[in-house]
């Protein structure tokens, strides 16, 4: 069985940590685990006008930075889907799972 977990966060360190909580998790139930792989972070940025009615050149610029890892994992056992289900991770974290 082959799983894909796809990790999301606003911040790098905490999905960074998750990472590193599920290497440890699955190395101890003796799957295969295919590295983490970084996606480049998106950045999505935004820019407001200070004053609704005059002053157009003066403006605000708001960013936010997603971060995303993938862990692809081959086990052997069910025993992996426990794993995952007891396992808890950091708030702020969206994780997804797909069987591949």
């Amino acid at each position: 069985m082959k799983l894909r977990i796809i990790l999301k966060a606003y911040s790098n360190d905490l999905v960074n940590l998750a990472c590193e909580q599920l290497r440890v998790a699955f190395l101890a139930t003796n799957c295969e685990v295919s590295g983490v792989v970084s996606i480049p972070t998106r950045i999505k940025r935004f820019c407001v006008l200070r004053s609704p009615h005059v002053d157009k050149d003066s403006r605000e610029h708001f960013e936010v930075r997603f971060s995303k890892r993938i862990l692809d994992i081959n086990a052997n056992s069910a025993s992996v889907i426990n794993t995952l289900l007891k396992l808890e991770m950091p708030s702020g974290i969206s994780c997804s799972i797909k069987a591949i």
